[in-house]
Formats: C-alpha cells, structure tokens, sequence
C-alpha cells in the first residue's frame, strides 16, 4: 500500500505545541507551579522607520503591565488574573438539582494566569527617549523609533 503525505501534516499542529512546551519548559516555566511566571508571545516587525513589538497580553488590565528599557533590552512584566464569567442567574442553572448555582467545576485550563515576564532585545540605533506604547484588542504594540 502505497504511502501519500499531504501539504498539511496532521501532526503539525501538535508538534508546533509540543515545541512551545519545550521552550516554555527550557525558560523555566512550569504551568503546574502557579507562582511560576508565563512567558507572552511576541511578534517584532520592521518598517524603514521604526521596529514594532506585538505582545499577546489578552485579558491582561493594562495598568498591571509594567514597560521599562534598560540596558538594551525591553522589560515586560505583568500579572493576568484567571479569566472569569459574570455571575450566572441562580434561578438558571441547578435550580432544582441540589447544586450551588455558582459553583464552577474546571476541566480543562489551557490560558496562563498569574505573573508573566518578557524580555526582547532593542536593537542599536533606535531612539530609546521616544518609545511608545500602545494596548488595544489584547495586544500590546511598542514602537520603537530608529534614529
């Protein structure tokens, strides 16, 4: 029986998570160790006049991230609380079937919580007194203007 492969590996999207996990685990995050800090996703760009940082902060309040440039490196630091619902309404969900209404059973938690930190090198020959900070949609965008 002949073998045939596609240009979409089915395991490709696992071995992607799988290498995540690694590099996570390589930083010394351990999701299992809740005082532990989480590492964001960071995208960088570059156009003629400045370089961009996209930091995936979904969820994160803004006032709890702290930006700092020292030492030719961009410091991100920040806690994200453990994303919750509103409250449900009591007369909705268990009425009847002896359960709270607002005990939540978790099954499954993938989304990182609590402290993160990450740290981006700047490259030489940008203007560090003019950088700026913007957060919309749950992402952090940081321009850094060349000189």
């Amino acid at each position: 029986m002949p073998l045939t492969t596609t240009a979409d590996q089915p395991f490709s999207k696992l071995a992607r998570q799988a290498n995540k996990l690694m590099d996570q685990l390589q930083k010394g995050y351990y999701n299992f160790y809740p005082s532990e800090t989480w590492t964001p996703s960071v995208n960088l760009y570059e156009t003629a006049s400045e370089y961009l940082v996209c930091v995936d902060l979904a969820g994160v309040d803004k006032d709890k991230i702290d930006v700092e440039v020292e030492d030719g490196r961009l410091r991100l630091r920040g806690r994200r609380e453990v994303p919750t619902f509103p409250e449900l309404d009591p007369t909705a969900v268990g009425s009847g079937s002896g359960e709270h209404p607002h005990r939540v059973r978790v099954h499954l938690m993938e989304i990182d919580n609590g402290a993160f930190a990450r740290e981006v090198e700047i490259p030489q020959g940008v203007d560090r007194e003019c950088i700026t900070a913007h957060y919309r949609n749950g992402m952090l965008w940081i321009e850094i203007p060349k000189k």
